[in-house]
């Protein structure tokens, strides 16, 4: 979807064109001339056999004879969507010729990118449980994301890529000629190094505000609850 003039990713398949995010993962996670290839949806389970949820891409390096020898873990993390999308696609599939340039933006519920809920409800979420794994089996992680959405999380603290537990693959779509058209094409424009634990702090601490603009909203409740008119309530006779 565009938000402020470019496009957003909200489908983590958008991310798989030609599997560059595991050809970026891959260089992260292993060393140059390594064999490794690629599984999706690998299932992760903690010590006692509860699922910590599954890993988007598993990235497997392993010797001459197919044996695993080590092994990276790569989340694809899209943009969730506030608001009503369905409204507006069954506008326009109602008649695409005429809707074609339609305007839903000064309409209720206007779809645009949740870029909080994306870190907080799902992101967040995924590198306390899956990345908390992959950190005490020492395994490296990647997440790839869109532009727009890391831009929006608290400063890193960075460290050299030798040192890093967490690459941080930022993309972003850029217009490029297919023939006579054109068309979006995704470009890795920045990698991030992170230690894990840093960079798992950053993101789950909320940022505090001004005290005194909290007291002020305590005060105006307090003094609205002190206008109301107490409710009597007679309770009738249990017998």
């Amino acid at each position: 979807m565009f938000h402020n003039g470019g496009p957003v990713i909200t489908c983590p398949i958008r991310f798989r064109q030609e599997w560059l995010i595991t050809d970026d993962a891959a260089a992260f996670f292993f060393p140059n001339g390594a064999r490794w290839s690629s599984l999706t949806e690998v299932r992760l389970n903690d010590k006692y056999g509860k699922s910590a949820g599954n890993i988007d891409v598993v990235l497997v390096a392993y010797d001459d004879e197919g044996r695993v020898i080590d092994f990276g873990a790569l989340e694809v993390q899209a943009v969730y969507i506030s608001g009503n999308v369905r409204e507006p696609f069954d506008y326009y599939m109602q008649s695409p010729q005429e809707h074609a340039a339609m305007d839903w933006s000064t309409r209720p519920n206007y779809p645009r990118p949740d870029y909080l809920s994306s870190s907080r409800k799902r992101l967040a979420p995924q590198l306390i449980f899956k990345g908390g794994i992959l950190h005490a089996w020492q395994r490296k992680t990647a997440v790839a994301l869109n532009k727009s959405f890391f831009n929006t999380l608290p400063p890193l603290p960075t460290v050299d890529k030798a040192d890093a537990e967490i690459a941080w693959l930022v993309y972003d779509l850029q217009l490029a000629k297919d023939g006579d058209t054109e068309r979006y094409r995704l470009i890795k424009i920045d990698e991030v190094f992170t230690k894990f634990e840093p960079a798992l702090l950053s993101i789950t601490t909320s940022v505090p505000g001004d005290i005194g603009d909290f007291i002020q909203l305590l005060q105006e409740k307090l003094d609205e609850q002190s206008e109301t008119a107490p409710v009597t309530r007679t309770l009738e006779a249990p017998f």
